[in-house]
Formats: C-alpha cells, sequence, structure tokens
C-alpha cells in the first residue's frame, strides 16, 4: 500500500495558472510562487467582490480518537466528489502548522487519494506565511523590550506584560523562561514565556482580518501589558503596526493550490481550535465564495471546538451564513468512545458501538442549535461491518440527519459521490436558519457558561479567583461585547481528556482569562491546556528524511 506521501509525489499536477483560470482568475491576478503554487492579488478581491455568494459547506468532526476521523480528508473528497458533480466548487483550508507535523498529529493536506498538493511544500513551509506572522509577533516582543531598556516612557509595569514570544514548534522547554540575563546591555531581567504560533493573536488576527486597513486597526489594538496605573499598553502606543504590517503584507493574501484531481483550494492561516479560533481565514473563505458555486471549508478538532468557534466567533465577526454541516466520524472512533482499546477496534462490537455513538449524538444535537442541517458521513475502514453501518445509518436518520458512507481515502472524489449527493440534496431541499448560540450583548461569564452547559454539557462553570478578576477588568476595559475564544482540550466534551463519550455530572474549571482585543475575542482557558505543546516520546520528526536526490520522505 503506497504512503500518502508516495501518492502526493507521484501526482500529475496542473500549472497553478490552469487551476485558476477555471475559476476565472487570469495570471495578472495571481502572484506565483513557482509553477504549483500562488497568491491571490488585492485587485482580485476588487473584480469578485460584488458577485452573489456560492453555497458554504462546514466541516467537523466528532471528538478525536486515536483511532483517527479523517475530516480534512473528506473535505478535499467531498469538494471532488461535488466536482465530478458538475459543481463549480472551491476549497477552503488552513495551513498546517509545523508542530504536529514533527510530533505526533503528522501534517494536514489530507491523505490517502484525496489530497491538496503540492503536500511537502505544504506541510513545511509552504509560501512563509507562518513566518511572517512569527516574526511580526516576536518583532512586538523585541520593541516592547526594547522600550522598557531604554526608558520606558509608557511606564510599562514588567510584572504585567501580557505578550509572549511565539514559534512554530512544539518546545515545552520555552513555555516559561527568564530573559534579560547577563549586563545591564542585555536588558531588564523579567519572567517570558513562548506560545506555538498557530495559538498567537497574530495568528488571528491576519485570519479574522478583511484587508490591509482592517489588520492594521487590529494590530494596533492589541494589548501588550499594563502600565504601573494598570491601564492598557497597546501595540499601537508601541509605534509597532507599521512594521509589523509591513512583514505581513504579503501573508495577509490567500494562497491557492490544488487537490489530485485538479479541485481548487484556498489555504490560508491555520489557527488551532482547542487553543485559538480553528478556522482558516475570513479572506479566504470570502474570496472562494464569490468564485465558486459551492465552498467547502474546515474547522479544527471536534465540533464542540472548531464548529462552535466557527458559528460564534468566524460567522458572527464576518457575516458568513453557512449552509449546511457534515460531521465525520468512523466505526473505529465511536467505539473507542464505547470503551474498546485501540488494539481491538477491528472486531465488530455493536455493544460498544450503541455506548460510543452518544458523542456523535451529542455533536448532532450541538449543530442543530444553531439552525444548520446535518449531514453525517462515516469514513469506511475494511474490518468495518454491514451491521455497524445499519445501526449508525438508521441513528442518524431518526435524528433528522441524512448520512454517507465516504470512501475518499481510498478512491478519491469516487469515493464521495454518495456523501455529494447528500449535500446537494440538503442544500437544495433543507433551509439553514444560523444563528449564534449567545447574543453580544450576554455578559462574558454568561456566554461561557452557555457554551459549557449548551455545548459540553456540564453542569456548571467554576472560576478560579484570577479569572474572575480578569473578567471583571476585561469588562471594565470595555470587551464585554467581544465573543468567547475557549481553551479546551479537543480529546473530550469535558475538560478531562481522560472522559470519552458524552460525559454528564462535570463541571468547565476556568482557570485564566485574557482578551485578544485585536482578534476581537476573550480567550478562556480551562482544565489544563497549553498555549505551547511539547514533543511525544517518539516524535514524528524520527521519521522524516530527505534522500541524497533530494526527495522527502517519512512525511505523512
Amino acid at each position: 500500500m503506497k504512503t500518502d506521501i508516495q501518492i502526493a509525489q507521484e501526482a500529475g499536477l496542473l500549472p497553478i495558472k490552469d487551476v485558476a483560470a477555471a475559476y476565472g482568475i487570469c495570471e495578472d491576478d495571481l502572484e506565483l510562487y513557482g509553477k504549483y503554487k500562488t497568491k491571490l492579488t488585492d485587485s482580485l478581491w476588487q473584480k469578485v467582490k460584488d458577485k452573489p455568494d456560492g453555497k458554504l459547506v462546514l466541516v467537523t468532526a466528532i471528538n478525536p480518537t486515536p483511532a483517527g476521523e479523517g475530516k480534512t480528508t473528506t473535505s478535499i473528497g467531498l469538494a471532488d466528489a461535488l466536482a465530478r458533480q458538475g459543481e463549480k466548487t472551491l476549497l477552503a483550508l488552513r495551513e498546517p502548522s509545523l508542530g504536529p507535523c514533527f510530533g505526533i498529529k503528522g501534517g494536514a493536506a489530507g491523505g490517502g487519494y484525496a489530497q491538496v498538493v503540492p503536500m511537502e511544500d505544504l506541510n513545511l513551509h509552504f509560501t512563509g506565511d507562518f513566518h511572517a506572522i512569527t516574526s511580526a509577533n516576536n518583532l512586538l516582543a523585541a520593541l516592547l523590550d526594547n522600550h522598557i531598556q531604554q526608558g520606558n516612557a509608557l511606564q510599562i509595569d514588567t510584572r504585567q506584560i501580557l505578550w509572549k514570544r511565539c514559534l512554530d514548534m512544539n518546545d515545552r522547554a520555552l513555555r516559561n523562561i527568564v530573559v534579560g540575563l547577563g549586563a545591564k546591555a542585555d536588558g531588564v531581567v523579567r519572567e517570558d514565556h513562548f506560545v506555538i504560533t498557530v495559538a498567537s493573536e497574530i495568528m488571528a488576527i491576519l485570519c479574522l482580518a478583511d484587508d490591509m486597513k482592517d489588520l492594521k486597526e487590529r494590530l494596533g489594538r492589541i494589548i501588550a501589558a499594563y502600565n504601573y496605573a494598570g491601564e492598557p499598553v497597546t501595540a499601537a502606543q508601541l509605534n509597532a503596526v507599521g512594521a509589523m504590517a509591513a512583514l505581513l503584507k504579503d501573508a495577509v493574501k490567500p494562497n491557492m493550490i490544488q487537490t489530485l484531481e485538479h479541485t481548487g483550494a484556498l489555504v490560508h492561516g491555520g489557527p488551532f481550535a482547542n487553543i485559538a479560533h480553528g478556522c482558516n481565514s475570513v479572506r479566504a473563505t470570502k474570496t472562494a465564495l464569490k468564485l465558486a458555486d459551492i465552498v467547502v471549508t474546515e474547522a479544527g478538532f471536534g465540533a464542540d471546538l472548531g464548529a462552535e468557534k466557527f458559528f460564534d466567533i468566524k460567522c458572527r465577526k464576518a457575516g458568513l451564513k453557512p449552509d449546511a454541516v457534515v460531521l465525520v466520524a468512523t466505526v473505529r472512533a465511536l467505539k473507542y468512545n464505547g470503551g474498546v482499546a485501540k488494539s481491538e477496534l477491528g472486531e465488530e462490537n455493536l455493544e460498544a458501538l450503541k455506548k460510543g455513538i452518544v458523542n456523535l449524538e451529542k455533536h448532532i444535537e450541538n449543530i442543530q442549535k444553531y439552525g444548520v442541517p446535518v449531514v453525517v458521513t462515516l469514513n469506511s475502514f475494511l474490518t468495518d461491518t454491514e451491521a455497524e453501518y445499519q445501526f449508525i445509518r438508521s441513528f442518524c436518520e431518526e435524528r433528522g440527519c441524512e448520512f454517507a458512507l465516504s470512501e475518499v481515502w481510498a478512491k478519491g472524489g469516487e469515493g464521495g459521490e454518495d456523501l455529494a449527493r447528500k449535500v446537494l440534496d440538503t442544500l437544495k431541499n433543507k433551509e439553514s436558519h444560523y444563528h449564534p448560540i449567545y447574543p453580544d450583548e450576554m455578559s462574558l461569564k454568561d456566554k461561557i457558561h452557555t457554551v459549557a452547559t449548551e455545548i459540553y454539557g456540564a453542569d456548571g462553570v467554576s472560576f478560579a479567583p484570577a479569572a474572575e478578576k480578569a473578567l471583571a477588568r476585561i469588562e471594565e476595559m470595555g470587551f464585554g461585547m467581544f465573543p468567547v475564544c475557549m481553551a479546551k482540550t479537543q480529546y473530550s466534551l469535558s475538560d478531562d481528556q481522560t472522559r470519552l463519550g458524552r460525559p454528564s455530572g462535570f463541571t468547565i474549571n476556568v482557570r485564566d482569562v485574557y482578551v485578544s482585543a485585536g482578534a476581537g475575542f476573550v480567550v478562556v482557558m480551562t482544565g489544563a491546556i497549553m498555549t505551547m505543546p511539547g514533543l511525544p516520546k517518539k516524535p514524528a520528526a524520527d521519521g522524516i528524511d530527505v534522500s541524497d536526490d533530494g526527495v522527502i520522505v517519512g512525511l505523512f
């Protein structure tokens, strides 16, 4: 059996200008990065902005398990399948982070015969967007420390610095550090921290900004620290905005590549969904909606994280109105939620399936709360049985959901045609009445409580004293109208990753809260979630290499 990277490397790619031409994009509107990657120019948006929008389909999933679900693979296969049905379809996806590529999760280009290519480029440096975000983030950190060193005219309290440096790599040793050691000229000694680039506020800002003007306004609102009087000190006050924007000038433009079947894919931005808002850029999604009749996008991890933030943050802020949701699961993952060990998932076990399917049930209920119709799809495995399929099909249809099997990993678009037909039928016959789950004017505490009880199924929320104090301060500063961005484990509906299925009788524990004033949301830290992941005992990097003739191997 061929690996994902072998399939990708053997693929026959079209020049990206030819892929773009199929969507009415002329070569003057492309900024080419070689033959198979391009950025879309600012002028393209001006040409298409008055066109009517296509339909927007979100792909999400149950809580992730070691058995795998294949959300991105399903997104890509569905887009190819819709194209096979004669629909003008575009993908709008996130860029992968180097952290998971070299850690445990691997890349994010899809898998099997449902991939976006060039796969190696996408999973590694791509067009340099993440490097630009990292540089802009760390420029602000450098300017802040330099301001303190050069007299501290803004009276920044070094015990109340919020801004952290970042790196797009899993490096736990950088979570908590001390800077400024050495001679007087080496800076002021203080505690500092790193986050992974995909958790940086700059990443969120880039993904939520409409254009350069909006980007600069958001950058200026970043709260980097507080002064001795307890007042916020912003990036604008540190005169950092212009230089940061210069670093982000090209990164803000959407990237375009293609699937193995030459469907176009706008791949841009990549915030994690467990510690950030988990969606690709608003700019890429809006552009795709003007260029295609159907846009397939995805949001990270399970629907309790990615989909919730897609609905409550991205759609709310960008004025997007999704038309349908595809909810991805596997028989194996549902049995894992039912208590079956990973080594035994290949055996038919209807009892475990009945226990574990409650996780899928909760996600269906959650999406329906937003008023958007749901199609459930199962990524098929050779070990699945017809009895297991029939049980899940009946379960979904009893809850008003369309159901389809997906074989896109093995067959590409052909294996997603049943799913594509169900999606088209849903778009034609089921009306979407999208609405966020809470209003802007609700208090921050009530917003957190709403997500915890309505989406996670918690009995309530407990707030640490630091979180209580932070919430009061944030509302006093005038940010109470912001949506909340919950930072929570992806593996459970609760904030305890060991509680599988559909846990009950639990409380969500909020340990800290901070405002991302530029992004326009309030981040809520729950449980033991980390903003800088670590590497596993055997990282994926162990198996990655380059052959003597320059071919990358081991990347998956």
